[in-house]
C-alpha cells in the first residue's frame, strides 16, 4: 500500500446477542421450604409425645393424642384465605405405635381387640407420624426404649438393633445426595446392620416426595428378595428432591416379616386407578376420605362412622382405589427399631427437613458392637452439607505477618 493510500475501514461485524436462557424452574422453591415449617410441628408434638411414651401408657390413647396434637398445631398457622381458597393442612401420616416386632403402623382403634396394649418396662417403642401443610409433608420416626437412662442402658439384643438403625440412618443421611444412585443407600444400610447382626426389614420402601405425594416413584428399598432386586427401578437422586427415609432394622436373622392378626386402621387414597364405585355407601366413604384426608394417608378413626367406614373401604381396597398400611411382624422374641427423616437435595446441599430424634442418645445404649467398615465409618463424622471451599485472598489482603512468614 502507497503512502497516498488511504488505509481501509476495518470491518465491524456486528454483534450477536445470545437470548437469555431461561432460569430453570426450581422444583423445591423458597415458598415451598416456608411451608415445610410443618417440620418444626412434628418436631414440637415428637417432644411432647415422647415425655407420654411410659411404662402403662396405653397405645390407644398415644395415637389418638398424637394425632390431636398435630391437628391443633397446623390449625393455628397458615390461616390466610388467598382467592377464595383455604391452605390445605394437618396429618400428613397418622400416629401409630409399634412395639417389640411390630414393624410399622399399629394404629389400634377402640373397638380393636388390641386396643388396650399397654407399655411395659424394656419395650422397644417406635413412634411415626408427620404433619403437612399445603401438601408439603414432613414426617418422622424414632425409637424408645421403655425404662432405659443412663444408669440403666440398654443392652442385649435391643441395644444391637437400635444402633444398628440409629447409625444406618446416619449414615442414608449421608448419602442421599445429589448424584448418588438408591442402590448404594441399600447395599451400606444392609453393611451397617450387618456390624450389630441384624438385618433391614425386608421390601420395606423410601419415596421421593412432591406437593401432596409422599410415596414418589424414585425410592429406595431394603434388603430386597430375588425378585425385588430384578424388578426395582435405579434411580439417581436430583436437585430440589425431597426425600422420606424410612429406616427399619430387624434383630432377627433375615428381616423377613409377615402380616398377623392385627387389623389394618391406616389407609391412602390412590391417585391413579379410574373405577366407579358400586356400593352407596362405599362411595359416601370414599368421598369422606377425599375430604377429610385428601392425598395423605388416615385412620379409620377419623371417620365419622368406624363401622360404617370399616364396610365402605372394604370395595375401594378391593379396586384398588385405597391402599391399606398393614400391620406387619417379625418373628417372636425379635425386635425391631426405626427412624424416619425427611430430606430436601437443595443446590446449597442436603437439608434435613425433620430434627434429629428427641429420645435418643448414645449414653443410653450399651452394645458390645461397633461399625468397623472402613468405608462407611468416617461417613458419621462427616458433615451433612460439603463445607464452601475458601476464596484465595487477593494480594492487598496478605498481612505483614503472612509476608514476613513467606
Amino acid at each position: 500500500m502507497s503512502d497516498t493510500e488511504a488505509p481501509k475501514a476495518e470491518e465491524v461485524k456486528p454483534e450477536v446477542t445470545k437470548p437469555a436462557e431461561k432460569e430453570k424452574p426450581r422444583l423445591v422453591t423458597e415458598t415451598d421450604l416456608t411451608k415445610y415449617k410443618a417440620r418444626d410441628i412434628v418436631n414440637d408434638v415428637m417432644k411432647k409425645l415422647v415425655e407420654l411414651v411410659v411404662e402403662g401408657a396405653k397405645v390407644l390413647d398415644l395415637c389418638i393424642k398424637g394425632d390431636e396434637l398435630i391437628e391443633q398445631a397446623t390449625a393455628g398457622v397458615y390461616n390466610k384465605v388467598i382467592k377464595g381458597v383455604k391452605t390445605g393442612k394437618g396429618i400428613a401420616f397418622p400416629t401409630s405405635i409399634s412395639v417389640n416386632n411390630a414393624v410399622a403402623h399399629f394404629s389400634p382403634l377402640a373397638s380393636d381387640p388390641l386396643s388396650s396394649q399397654a407399655l411395659a418396662k424394656d419395650d422397644v417403642v417406635k413412634v411415626q407420624f408427620g404433619a403437612h401443610i399445603d401438601g408439603f409433608a414432613a414426617i418422622s420416626a424414632e425409637t424408645i426404649i421403655i425404662g432405659a437412662s443412663e444408669a440403666n442402658p440398654v443392652t442385649g439384643r435391643r441395644a444391637d438393633v437400635l444402633q444398628a438403625a440409629w447409625h444406618a440412618a446416619q449414615v442414608a443421611m449421608r448419602l442421599v445426595k445429589v448424584g448418588n444412585k438408591n442402590w448404594a443407600v441399600t447395599e451400606a444400610i444392609t453393611k451397617v446392620s450387618a456390624a450389630w447382626d441384624c438385618k433391614p426389614v425386608e421390601g420395606q420402601l423410601s419415596c421421593q416426595q412432591t406437593q401432596n405425594v409422599i410415596d414418589g416413584k424414585k425410592r429406595i428399598i431394603l434388603n430386597p428378595d430375588a425378585g425385588q432386586k430384578t424388578g426395582f427401578e435405579t434411580a439417581i437422586f436430583a436437585e430440589d428432591e425431597v426425600y422420606g427415609i424410612d429406616i427399619l432394622v430387624s434383630s432377627g436373622e433375615d428381616g423377613k416379616a409377615r402380616i398377623e392378626d392385627s387389623r389394618t386402621t391406616i389407609y391412602q387414597k390412590e391417585g391413579t386407578v379410574n373405577y366407579q364405585l358400586k356400593m352407596k355407601n362405599s362411595r359416601a366413604i370414599f368421598s369422606e376420605v377425599q375430604k377429610k384426608a385428601g392425598a395423605f394417608p388416615f385412620n379409620v378413626r377419623a371417620l365419622e362412622d368406624e363401622k360404617r367406614g370399616r364396610l365402605g373401604l372394604q370395595e375401594a381396597v378391593q379396586h384398588g382405589l385405597i391402599k391399606p398400611y398393614e400391620v406387619i411382624y417379625t418373628p417372636a422374641n425379635t425386635f425391631v427399631a426405626g427412624f424416619h427423616f425427611t430430606i430436601a437435595l437443595l443446590p446449597a446441599g442436603p437439608l434435613l427437613l425433620t430434627h434429629p430424634p428427641v429420645w435418643y442418645k448414645p449414653e443410653l445404649v450399651k452394645a458390645e458392637k461397633t461399625l468397623e467398615d472402613e468405608e462407611l465409618k468416617p461417613l458419621l463424622t462427616k458433615a451433612l452439607r460439603d463445607p464452601k471451599p475458601k476464596k484465595p485472598k487477593k494480594a492487598a489482603e496478605v498481612t505483614v505477618e503472612e509476608t514476613a512468614e513467606a
